[in-house]
């Protein structure tokens, strides 16, 4: 490893070190005070994200351009770290009350947030799939980490089985694409393409393959049918925590390979996207209607939201428009991820320890009994659906003017037409919390309240000065090319 190696992969090797150091502490640390456990991981992604900030605005690669470092990988980089606190933030209380103190929980989290990062800064495909693995190990067995329970063991082997099989596709696209080009880098593919000594055939079957597996990672219909299934059995906290970071991390693979490997085949994998992102907001979104569980029904909204990003990235190919496209989805993944932890926290206030409290009838009369819990729900409420004045709204904006900016004048009326399918059972909650009666039953705990508002306030402010974030988004999307 060279000074230079190390340099790029340093927020990767400083986390892995940091997670590795917490497993053997954790060793001597009493089960009854496992919230050390939490705070240690939480200063060590505290301390990689200053160092993965220090990184902006440099460019270099390493391990023979095996991985890079750039605008995009720090901007994601950060945005993955930032994931990973709020993933310590929403379970420091609730593995507690949930009989789940676990110290292996957050190692866990932290390896998987790892996995993350490298996804970002991956510029070979046999890097990405490393990442892929690392970040998706972690996640099987927290998902399954509340055994004895049934429900969570059996999401944890659903997720194991569909992603083993998802990571199959993946292998097989990777073997293909080499097949195609004799190369997995994904510079020397785009230059095989152009000097026209690659097998285009092949290399769209192994493209294709690759859409299908990241498609699962980031939920899309037709590969969604993990995500509410194990959605609603895995531990709420974990759910969170999935729920923003593999869809993050399924789209920074995505957006990186294909605009950086595939620009020329863009024609011909436009009308596949399309295909995916209309199957994803019409399915997400009218499913989602018919759910009465909370988990279930943002498990299908996760859905829907992964089909707004890709109908932004649709245009991917055309140059005018590629800065916009990649931009406006890395503006909208930060939306939603302040959004879906904050929607994901409340869900998590309201669970009982018997598991009950997530029922959409359980929260009739929160307006009431807890005020401010109903109005921070309202204000996620809105932004999922892209109502003002949140930064769902501002992030669908972008989304909606990139589509169009490609010709996609279609997509994007599906799009709003979706929007407003979301309204209703979005707002059927909002309704539930104002103008039924009930008594719910709120855990009021100061770190979750803390990432509840935090996450509300954040969500409101942004979307009134939305141009730096998305500065720094178009920014980081530059350096990519």
């Amino acid at each position: 490893m060279t000074q230079n190696d190390f340099y790029v992969l340093l927020p990767v090797i400083t986390l892995t070190i940091w997670a590795t150091l917490l497993l053997l502490v954790d060793l001597f640390i009493p089960r009854e005070r496992k919230g050390l456990t939490a705070l240690l991981a939480a200063i060590g992604l505290t301390l990689t994200l200053f160092i993965s900030l220090s990184q902006f605005g440099q460019q270099a690669t390493a391990f023979n351009n095996m991985v890079v470092l750039d605008g995009f990988s720090v901007f994601l980089t950060a945005l993955f770290l930032l994931i990973g606190l709020l993933g310590v933030t929403v379970a420091y209380s609730y593995i507690k009350r949930m009989g789940l103190e676990r110290g292996e929980y957050y190692a866990l989290l932290l390896f998987s947030v790892i996995g993350m990062i490298l996804m970002a800064q991956a510029s070979d495909l046999i890097v990405t799939f490393i990442a892929l693995e690392l970040l998706s190990i972690p996640l099987y067995v927290l998902a399954a980490i509340a055994y004895p329970k049934t429900d969570s063991e059996e999401a944890g082997i659903k997720y194991f089985l569909l992603g083993s099989f998802a990571t199959g596709f993946i292998v097989y696209g990777i073997a293909l694409i080499f097949g195609a080009t004799g190369t997995t880098s994904l510079a020397g593919i785009i230059t095989a393409i152009g000097v026209q000594t690659a097998n285009l055939g092949l290399l769209l079957i192994g493209a294709g393959l690759l859409l299908v597996g990241f498609g699962f990672k980031v939920g899309a219909v037709p590969f969604h049918m993990w995500t509410p299934d194990v959605y609603q059995g895995t531990p709420t906290s974990v759910t969170a925590f999935m729920a923003a970071g593999a869809k993050v991390a399924g789209f920074a693979a995505l957006l990186r390979v294909f605009a950086l490997a595939f620009p020329l085949l863009a024609p011909q994998l436009a009308p596949v996207l399309i295909i995916l992102s209309a199957l994803s907001m019409l399915v997400g979104n009218l499913v989602a209607i018919a759910q009465t569980d909370i988990k279930r029904m943002l498990a299908y909204s996760s859905i829907a939201q992964a089909g707004y990003i890709l109908m932004a990235f649709v245009p991917f190919g055309n140059a005018n428009v590629q800065n916009l496209s990649i931009s406006a989805a890395l503006f909208y993944l930060v939306a939603y991820t302040l959004t879906s932890f904050g929607a994901w926290g409340i869900t998590i206030a309201l669970e009982k320890t018997d598991g009950q409290g997530l029922k959409i009838d359980d929260y009739a009369g929160l307006g009431r009994k807890h005020p401010l819990l109903a109005v921070a729900m309202t204000i996620f409420m809105l932004s999922l659906t892209g109502l003002p004045p949140t930064l769902g709204l501002v992030g669908k904006i972008y989304l909606f003017r990139a589509v169009m900016a490609g010709g996609y004048y279609y997509l994007a009326v599906l799009g709003v037409l979706t929007s407003l399918i979301s309204a209703y059972y979005y707002l059927r909650v909002v309704v539930k919390m104002y103008m039924q009666d009930g008594d719910p039953q709120v855990t009021r705990e100061t770190w979750l309240d803390l990432t509840i508002g935090a996450m509300a306030v954040l969500t409101v402010i942004v979307s009134f000065v939305p141009a730096p974030l998305f500065d720094w988004a178009s920014r980081a999307v530059l350096a990519l090319f």
